[in-house]
C-alpha cells in the first residue's frame, strides 16, 4: 500500500510539474509591458490595444463567415491566436522616457525559444526597431516588435500560431502589407 501511494504520489508530481511547464512555455510569448505605465501621463498621444478572449474569437468567427474571399483566409491564418498586444507611445519632445525601460522589455525577448528575425539602428532619430518570432516545432507561436526612437515607442506582441503562408499569399490585400518573397527558378521561397 505504501508504495501504491509513493507511485501515485510521483506520478501526480510529474504530471503537476508537466502541466504547469507546457502552461508556462504557452505563455512565454507574451510580453509584460507594465513597466511602461508611467508614460501615459507623459505622451501625447497614446494607443493601447489588448484584443485576446471573447472579443479575439468573435473577430475570427466574422473573418471566417463573412463572404468576402479574401477576409475569410485571413481567418483562416489567424484562427489559432490567443492574444495581440499593442502599446504607441508619443512625445512633443526628445528624451520623455528612459531607454532602460525599452531595453527591459528587449531583454524579456533573450528568452529561451525567441529569435531574431531582424533589427534596424538609424542614428536619425535614434531610432532602434526589433522583430522576433518564437516558434514551437515548425509553427510561429508569437512575434514581438519593439520600436523606440527620440519621440516615440511602440511595442507589438502577437501570440499564438500565424499561418504565415497564407498572410504572405493575402499581402497587399485587406490592409496587409505587400511581402515581396523573392522566387528561385524551380517556384520555391
Amino acid at each position: 500500500m505504501r508504495s501504491f501511494r509513493k507511485t501515485t504520489f510521483a506520478l501526480a508530481f510529474a504530471l503537476a510539474a508537466l502541466v504547469s511547464a507546457t502552461a508556462a512555455n504557452a505563455q512565454s510569448a507574451r510580453l509584460q509591458f507594465d513597466n511602461l505605465n508611467y508614460l501615459t501621463d507623459k505622451a501625447t498621444e497614446v494607443v493601447e490595444v489588448n484584443v485576446e478572449g471573447k472579443m479575439l474569437e468573435l473577430a475570427k468567427r466574422v473573418l471566417v463567415k463573412v463572404k468576402d474571399q479574401d477576409a475569410q483566409k485571413v481567418g483562416e491564418a489567424i484562427k489559432g491566436l490567443e492574444g495581440i498586444y499593442v502599446r504607441v507611445f508619443r512625445f512633443e519632445e526628445d528624451n520623455q522616457y528612459n531607454m532602460s525601460d525599452v531595453d527591459t522589455i528587449r531583454a524579456q525577448l533573450q528568452a529561451p525559444g525567441w529569435e531574431k528575425l531582424a533589427n534596424v539602428r538609424s542614428k536619425r532619430k535614434n531610432q532602434k526597431i526589433d522583430v522576433y518570432t518564437m516558434f514551437e516545432g515548425q509553427d510561429i507561436s508569437g512575434v514581438a516588435v519593439i520600436l523606440s526612437e527620440d519621440r516615440a515607442v511602440a511595442l507589438v506582441n502577437v501570440i499564438g500560431p500565424i499561418d504565415i503562408d497564407t498572410l504572405v499569399e493575402m499581402s497587399g490585400k485587406l490592409n496587409i502589407p505587400k511581402f515581396d518573397i523573392e522566387k528561385d527558378d524551380d517556384g520555391n521561397e
